[in-house]
Protein backbone atom coordinates (compact mmCIF):
# COMPACT_ATOMS: atom_id res chain seq x y z
CA UNK A 1 0.00 0.00 0.00
CA UNK A 2 2.65 1.94 0.54
CA UNK A 3 4.33 1.46 -2.76
CA UNK A 4 1.47 2.08 -4.31
CA UNK A 5 0.84 5.74 -2.57
CA UNK A 6 4.90 6.48 -3.52
CA UNK A 7 3.86 5.69 -6.77
CA UNK A 8 0.95 8.09 -7.07
CA UNK A 9 3.13 10.70 -5.52
CA UNK A 10 5.78 10.12 -8.68
CA UNK A 11 3.18 10.34 -10.66
CA UNK A 12 1.14 13.33 -9.46
CA UNK A 13 4.63 15.50 -9.12
CA UNK A 14 5.38 16.69 -12.56
CA UNK A 15 2.02 17.47 -12.90
CA UNK A 16 2.08 19.81 -9.85
CA UNK A 17 5.09 20.71 -10.92
CA UNK A 18 4.09 21.54 -14.70
CA UNK A 19 1.13 23.97 -12.92
CA UNK A 20 3.46 25.31 -10.58
CA UNK A 21 5.86 26.14 -13.59
CA UNK A 22 3.21 27.37 -16.00
CA UNK A 23 1.70 29.89 -12.98
CA UNK A 24 5.21 31.52 -12.87
CA UNK A 25 5.69 31.85 -16.28
CA UNK A 26 2.38 33.29 -16.52
CA UNK A 27 3.64 35.88 -13.01
CA UNK A 28 6.65 36.88 -14.92
CA UNK A 29 4.57 37.41 -18.10
CA UNK A 30 1.81 39.31 -16.79
CA UNK A 31 5.16 41.34 -14.90
CA UNK A 32 6.10 42.13 -17.96
CA UNK A 33 3.69 42.98 -19.24
CA UNK A 34 2.62 45.67 -16.51
CA UNK A 35 5.86 47.44 -16.14
CA UNK A 36 4.43 49.53 -19.15
CA UNK A 37 1.06 50.66 -16.89
CA UNK A 38 1.84 54.00 -15.96
CA UNK A 39 5.37 55.39 -17.76
CA UNK A 40 3.60 54.49 -20.92
CA UNK A 41 1.45 57.50 -20.38
CA UNK A 42 4.28 59.73 -21.01
CA UNK A 43 4.82 58.61 -24.09
CA UNK A 44 1.89 57.91 -25.62
CA UNK A 45 1.34 59.37 -29.44
CA UNK A 46 4.22 60.86 -31.66
CA UNK A 47 7.75 61.16 -30.38
CA UNK A 48 9.71 63.14 -32.44
CA UNK A 49 13.15 61.71 -32.88
CA UNK A 50 16.16 64.32 -33.06
CA UNK A 51 18.51 64.19 -35.72
CA UNK A 52 21.87 64.19 -35.62
CA UNK A 53 22.59 66.20 -39.04
CA UNK A 54 25.84 67.42 -40.74
CA UNK A 55 24.81 71.54 -39.59
CA UNK A 56 24.03 70.05 -36.40
CA UNK A 57 27.43 68.59 -36.30
CA UNK A 58 28.81 71.66 -37.26
CA UNK A 59 27.42 73.66 -35.01
CA UNK A 60 28.49 71.24 -31.65
CA UNK A 61 32.35 71.64 -32.85
CA UNK A 62 31.85 75.09 -32.57
CA UNK A 63 31.50 74.89 -29.22
CA UNK A 64 34.76 73.29 -28.36
CA UNK A 65 36.52 75.01 -30.82
CA UNK A 66 35.54 77.96 -29.28
CA UNK A 67 36.99 76.67 -25.51
CA UNK A 68 39.87 74.97 -25.82
CA UNK A 69 42.55 77.60 -26.12
CA UNK A 70 40.17 79.55 -23.90
CA UNK A 71 42.09 80.23 -20.90
CA UNK A 72 39.97 81.68 -18.38
CA UNK A 73 37.03 82.22 -16.36
CA UNK A 74 38.66 78.53 -15.33
CA UNK A 75 38.46 76.92 -12.35
CA UNK A 76 41.60 74.84 -11.34
CA UNK A 77 40.20 72.62 -8.83
CA UNK A 78 43.57 71.38 -7.48
CA UNK A 79 45.75 71.43 -4.51
CA UNK A 80 48.63 73.88 -4.05
CA UNK A 81 51.53 72.53 -2.03
CA UNK A 82 53.01 76.23 -1.96
CA UNK A 83 53.26 79.48 -3.47
CA UNK A 84 55.57 78.39 -5.87
CA UNK A 85 52.84 76.23 -7.04
CA UNK A 86 50.38 79.15 -7.91
CA UNK A 87 51.19 79.26 -11.27
CA UNK A 88 48.72 79.78 -14.56
CA UNK A 89 46.74 76.52 -14.99
CA UNK A 90 47.61 76.26 -18.84
CA UNK A 91 51.64 76.58 -17.87
CA UNK A 92 50.53 73.24 -15.55
CA UNK A 93 48.27 71.69 -17.52
CA UNK A 94 48.86 73.01 -21.19
CA UNK A 95 46.76 70.05 -23.29
CA UNK A 96 43.61 70.35 -20.97
CA UNK A 97 43.43 74.40 -19.91
CA UNK A 98 40.58 75.56 -21.99
CA UNK A 99 36.71 74.80 -21.14
CA UNK A 100 36.71 76.14 -17.64
CA UNK A 101 37.94 72.92 -16.36
CA UNK A 102 40.34 70.39 -16.82
CA UNK A 103 37.64 67.32 -17.30
CA UNK A 104 35.61 70.18 -19.79
CA UNK A 105 38.41 70.79 -21.14
CA UNK A 106 39.39 66.67 -21.63
CA UNK A 107 35.65 65.74 -23.18
CA UNK A 108 35.32 68.60 -25.35
CA UNK A 109 38.38 67.25 -26.96
CA UNK A 110 36.93 64.06 -27.51
CA UNK A 111 33.70 65.42 -28.72
CA UNK A 112 35.98 67.31 -31.99
CA UNK A 113 37.52 63.32 -32.77
CA UNK A 114 34.07 61.79 -32.40
CA UNK A 115 32.28 64.08 -34.67
CA UNK A 116 35.15 63.86 -37.18
CA UNK A 117 35.20 60.17 -36.95
CA UNK A 118 31.31 60.08 -37.78
CA UNK A 119 31.21 62.87 -40.51
CA UNK A 120 34.56 63.09 -42.20
CA UNK A 121 33.83 65.49 -44.75
CA UNK A 122 32.64 67.97 -42.34
CA UNK A 123 33.58 71.62 -42.56
CA UNK A 124 35.24 72.61 -39.78
CA UNK A 125 37.61 69.23 -40.04
CA UNK A 126 40.63 71.69 -41.03
CA UNK A 127 40.33 73.67 -37.86
CA UNK A 128 39.72 70.76 -35.65
CA UNK A 129 43.05 68.90 -37.37
CA UNK A 130 45.06 71.96 -36.66
CA UNK A 131 44.09 72.20 -33.21
CA UNK A 132 44.72 68.97 -32.71
CA UNK A 133 48.12 69.46 -34.07
CA UNK A 134 48.52 72.20 -31.37
CA UNK A 135 47.12 70.20 -28.46
CA UNK A 136 48.47 66.96 -28.88
CA UNK A 137 52.27 67.26 -28.09
CA UNK A 138 54.83 65.76 -26.69
CA UNK A 139 55.81 68.48 -24.77
CA UNK A 140 52.52 69.24 -23.44
CA UNK A 141 51.13 66.13 -22.52
CA UNK A 142 55.07 65.61 -20.82
CA UNK A 143 53.68 68.50 -18.92
CA UNK A 144 50.70 66.77 -18.04
CA UNK A 145 52.35 64.06 -16.54
CA UNK A 146 54.59 66.03 -14.80
CA UNK A 147 51.71 67.76 -12.78
CA UNK A 148 49.86 64.57 -11.85
CA UNK A 149 53.30 62.90 -10.79
CA UNK A 150 53.18 65.45 -7.85
CA UNK A 151 52.24 63.87 -4.40
CA UNK A 152 49.01 66.12 -3.90
CA UNK A 153 47.65 65.96 -7.45
CA UNK A 154 48.04 62.29 -8.01
CA UNK A 155 43.97 62.33 -7.64
CA UNK A 156 43.13 64.92 -9.25
CA UNK A 157 40.34 64.16 -11.16
CA UNK A 158 39.47 61.16 -9.89
CA UNK A 159 37.66 59.45 -11.44
CA UNK A 160 35.15 61.51 -13.66
CA UNK A 161 38.45 63.49 -15.60
CA UNK A 162 40.49 59.94 -15.88
CA UNK A 163 36.87 58.19 -17.21
CA UNK A 164 36.72 61.08 -19.65
CA UNK A 165 40.96 60.97 -20.46
CA UNK A 166 40.52 57.10 -21.58
CA UNK A 167 36.70 57.82 -23.44
CA UNK A 168 39.08 60.82 -25.09
CA UNK A 169 41.94 58.00 -26.40
CA UNK A 170 39.34 55.37 -27.27
CA UNK A 171 37.80 57.63 -30.03
CA UNK A 172 40.90 58.18 -31.23
CA UNK A 173 41.80 54.76 -31.71
CA UNK A 174 38.66 54.26 -33.30
CA UNK A 175 39.11 56.88 -35.76
CA UNK A 176 42.43 55.00 -37.40
CA UNK A 177 43.77 58.01 -39.11
CA UNK A 178 47.49 58.99 -39.81
CA UNK A 179 46.48 62.30 -37.40
CA UNK A 180 44.72 60.02 -34.61
CA UNK A 181 47.59 57.65 -34.21
CA UNK A 182 50.01 60.19 -33.81
CA UNK A 183 47.39 61.97 -30.85
CA UNK A 184 46.77 58.83 -29.36
CA UNK A 185 50.72 57.76 -29.32
CA UNK A 186 51.40 60.94 -27.76
CA UNK A 187 48.82 60.71 -25.58
CA UNK A 188 49.16 57.48 -24.50
CA UNK A 189 52.11 57.58 -21.60
CA UNK A 190 49.18 60.24 -19.59
CA UNK A 191 46.23 57.41 -20.35
CA UNK A 192 48.12 54.39 -19.29
CA UNK A 193 49.22 56.91 -16.23
CA UNK A 194 45.82 57.37 -15.48
CA UNK A 195 44.82 53.45 -16.17
CA UNK A 196 47.11 51.83 -13.99
CA UNK A 197 45.92 54.56 -11.12
CA UNK A 198 42.76 53.32 -11.85
CA UNK A 199 42.95 49.67 -11.55
CA UNK A 200 44.85 49.83 -8.08
CA UNK A 201 41.90 52.74 -6.95
CA UNK A 202 39.46 50.01 -7.55
CA UNK A 203 41.25 47.52 -5.86
CA UNK A 204 41.29 49.80 -2.75
CA UNK A 205 37.61 51.44 -3.40
CA UNK A 206 35.11 50.08 0.04
CA UNK A 207 31.80 51.04 -1.71
CA UNK A 208 30.57 52.42 -4.73
CA UNK A 209 30.37 56.83 -4.73
CA UNK A 210 26.76 57.27 -5.85
CA UNK A 211 26.34 61.01 -6.46
CA UNK A 212 24.34 62.39 -9.53
CA UNK A 213 27.80 64.50 -10.16
CA UNK A 214 31.14 64.20 -11.34
CA UNK A 215 32.82 61.63 -8.40
CA UNK A 216 29.80 58.61 -9.37
CA UNK A 217 31.72 55.68 -9.79
CA UNK A 218 29.01 53.74 -12.46
CA UNK A 219 29.73 56.56 -14.93
CA UNK A 220 33.04 56.13 -14.89
CA UNK A 221 33.01 52.99 -15.16
CA UNK A 222 31.02 53.25 -18.34
CA UNK A 223 33.27 55.44 -20.22
CA UNK A 224 36.36 53.34 -18.90
CA UNK A 225 34.90 50.28 -20.41
CA UNK A 226 34.40 51.97 -23.96
CA UNK A 227 38.37 52.56 -23.48
CA UNK A 228 38.99 48.97 -22.18
CA UNK A 229 36.92 47.59 -25.63
CA UNK A 230 38.97 50.01 -28.15
CA UNK A 231 41.93 48.99 -26.51
CA UNK A 232 41.56 45.92 -25.88
CA UNK A 233 42.85 45.93 -22.60
CA UNK A 234 41.26 42.77 -20.91
CA UNK A 235 43.12 43.65 -17.39
CA UNK A 236 41.51 47.23 -16.81
CA UNK A 237 38.29 45.29 -18.86
CA UNK A 238 38.37 42.55 -15.72
CA UNK A 239 38.87 45.12 -13.15
CA UNK A 240 36.07 47.49 -13.96
CA UNK A 241 33.48 44.18 -14.38
CA UNK A 242 34.58 42.53 -11.10
CA UNK A 243 34.20 45.34 -9.27
CA UNK A 244 30.85 46.74 -10.70
CA UNK A 245 29.57 43.35 -10.01
CA UNK A 246 30.62 43.67 -6.71
CA UNK A 247 29.16 47.02 -5.72
CA UNK A 248 26.21 46.62 -7.82
CA UNK A 249 24.92 43.08 -8.53
CA UNK A 250 22.67 42.75 -5.25
CA UNK A 251 21.14 46.64 -5.40
CA UNK A 252 17.34 46.62 -5.77
CA UNK A 253 15.17 48.85 -5.84
CA UNK A 254 16.92 52.42 -6.96
CA UNK A 255 15.55 54.99 -5.07
CA UNK A 256 14.55 57.26 -8.10
CA UNK A 257 12.30 59.51 -5.77
CA UNK A 258 15.33 61.14 -4.79
CA UNK A 259 16.36 61.70 -8.29
CA UNK A 260 17.56 64.17 -9.49
CA UNK A 261 19.15 66.48 -7.11
CA UNK A 262 19.28 70.16 -7.98
CA UNK A 263 22.39 70.06 -9.44
CA UNK A 264 22.64 66.75 -11.04
CA UNK A 265 24.09 66.29 -14.63
CA UNK A 266 24.05 62.39 -14.13
CA UNK A 267 21.07 60.07 -13.41
CA UNK A 268 22.72 57.28 -10.56
CA UNK A 269 20.04 54.98 -11.30
CA UNK A 270 20.30 55.39 -15.00
CA UNK A 271 23.94 55.18 -14.86
CA UNK A 272 24.10 52.07 -12.95
CA UNK A 273 21.38 50.17 -15.07
CA UNK A 274 23.60 51.31 -17.90
CA UNK A 275 26.64 50.20 -16.95
CA UNK A 276 25.02 46.73 -15.57
CA UNK A 277 23.59 45.97 -19.06
CA UNK A 278 26.90 46.15 -20.73
CA UNK A 279 28.66 43.40 -18.21
CA UNK A 280 25.69 41.29 -17.93
CA UNK A 281 24.74 38.55 -20.34
CA UNK A 282 20.84 39.63 -21.74
CA UNK A 283 18.56 37.57 -19.65
CA UNK A 284 20.61 38.00 -16.22
CA UNK A 285 20.10 41.82 -17.09
CA UNK A 286 16.86 41.97 -17.32
CA UNK A 287 16.18 39.81 -14.24
CA UNK A 288 18.62 42.32 -12.56
CA UNK A 289 16.63 44.92 -13.91
CA UNK A 290 13.14 43.47 -12.47
CA UNK A 291 15.03 43.91 -9.28
CA UNK A 292 16.31 47.59 -9.73
CA UNK A 293 13.43 49.06 -11.08
CA UNK A 294 10.64 46.74 -9.54
CA UNK A 295 8.13 50.07 -9.07
CA UNK A 296 8.14 51.04 -12.63
CA UNK A 297 4.23 51.99 -12.23
CA UNK A 298 4.70 53.99 -9.22
CA UNK A 299 4.68 57.29 -9.32
CA UNK A 300 8.02 58.05 -8.40
CA UNK A 301 9.19 56.58 -11.32
CA UNK A 302 8.12 59.79 -13.46
CA UNK A 303 11.03 61.64 -11.39
CA UNK A 304 13.64 59.78 -13.89
CA UNK A 305 11.11 59.46 -16.33
CA UNK A 306 10.34 63.65 -16.63
CA UNK A 307 12.89 65.95 -18.19
CA UNK A 308 14.06 67.92 -15.06
CA UNK A 309 12.58 71.74 -14.67
CA UNK A 310 15.90 74.27 -15.22
CA UNK A 311 15.09 77.44 -12.70
CA UNK A 312 18.41 78.75 -14.19
CA UNK A 313 19.82 77.26 -17.17
CA UNK A 314 22.88 80.14 -16.75
CA UNK A 315 23.45 79.46 -12.99
CA UNK A 316 26.78 77.35 -13.97
CA UNK A 317 25.78 74.60 -11.52
CA UNK A 318 21.90 74.52 -11.43
CA UNK A 319 22.11 74.36 -15.54
CA UNK A 320 23.86 70.86 -15.00
CA UNK A 321 19.88 69.71 -15.41
CA UNK A 322 20.64 70.36 -19.00
CA UNK A 323 22.81 68.02 -19.39
CA UNK A 324 21.30 65.57 -17.24
CA UNK A 325 18.89 65.60 -20.36
CA UNK A 326 21.34 63.99 -21.98
CA UNK A 327 22.45 61.63 -20.07
CA UNK A 328 19.47 60.23 -19.32
CA UNK A 329 18.70 59.74 -22.92
CA UNK A 330 22.22 57.89 -23.40
CA UNK A 331 21.49 55.52 -20.92
CA UNK A 332 17.66 54.79 -22.02
CA UNK A 333 19.34 54.04 -25.34
CA UNK A 334 21.92 51.96 -23.94
CA UNK A 335 19.53 50.01 -21.77
CA UNK A 336 17.23 49.41 -24.28
CA UNK A 337 20.22 48.21 -26.44
CA UNK A 338 20.47 45.31 -24.30
CA UNK A 339 16.85 44.23 -23.74
CA UNK A 340 15.09 41.41 -25.56
CA UNK A 341 12.48 42.47 -28.86
CA UNK A 342 9.74 41.34 -26.61
CA UNK A 343 10.62 42.98 -23.42
CA UNK A 344 7.50 45.98 -23.03
CA UNK A 345 10.46 48.32 -21.37
CA UNK A 346 12.72 48.11 -24.84
CA UNK A 347 10.12 49.98 -26.91
CA UNK A 348 9.19 53.04 -23.60
CA UNK A 349 13.24 53.44 -23.12
CA UNK A 350 14.14 54.43 -26.50
CA UNK A 351 10.76 56.53 -26.64
CA UNK A 352 12.07 58.01 -23.29
CA UNK A 353 15.60 58.49 -24.57
CA UNK A 354 14.40 60.91 -27.58
CA UNK A 355 11.67 62.93 -24.73
CA UNK A 356 15.05 63.56 -23.32
CA UNK A 357 17.23 64.26 -26.07
CA UNK A 358 14.36 66.66 -27.21
CA UNK A 359 14.63 68.70 -24.44
CA UNK A 360 18.58 69.01 -23.95
CA UNK A 361 18.44 70.69 -27.52
CA UNK A 362 15.81 72.78 -26.30
CA UNK A 363 17.52 74.08 -23.36
CA UNK A 364 21.17 74.12 -24.53
CA UNK A 365 21.21 77.43 -26.24
CA UNK A 366 20.15 78.93 -22.71
CA UNK A 367 22.82 78.33 -20.78
CA UNK A 368 25.45 80.69 -21.64
CA UNK A 369 29.04 79.76 -21.24
CA UNK A 370 28.09 77.81 -18.42
CA UNK A 371 26.68 75.12 -20.61
CA UNK A 372 28.14 75.91 -23.44
CA UNK A 373 31.69 74.73 -22.09
CA UNK A 374 30.98 71.06 -21.56
CA UNK A 375 27.53 70.50 -23.04
CA UNK A 376 28.27 69.85 -26.87
CA UNK A 377 30.17 66.78 -25.44
CA UNK A 378 26.86 65.59 -23.37
CA UNK A 379 24.91 65.95 -26.35
CA UNK A 380 27.28 64.07 -29.20
CA UNK A 381 27.44 61.03 -26.27
CA UNK A 382 23.47 61.49 -26.33
CA UNK A 383 22.95 60.92 -30.17
CA UNK A 384 26.28 58.96 -31.10
CA UNK A 385 26.89 56.50 -27.97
Amino acid sequence: MKRKNKLCMFLVLPIVLSFSCSEKKMERTEKAEDKTCEISTLVKGDVTKPQLTVILAEKLTSLPLSCIEKHYPYKPGHVHKSEKSTVPHHVKTPVFSGCFDWHSAVHMHWTLVRLMRLFPDIKTKDQIVELLNRQLTKEKVKKEIEFFEQKHNQIFERTYGWAWLMRLQSELILLDSPDSKRWAETLKPLVNMIRDRTIEYFKKLPKPVRPGTHSNTAFSMNHMLAYAHAAADKELEQSIETTALKFFKNDRSCPVGYEPSGVDFISPCLSEAYLMSQIMDRPDFAEWLDRFFPEMCDKNFKNITTPPTVTDPKDYVIGHLVGLNFQRAWAYKGIADELSKNDPRKEVFIELSDIHLKSGLEGMDKTGYGGSHWLASFATLAFTN
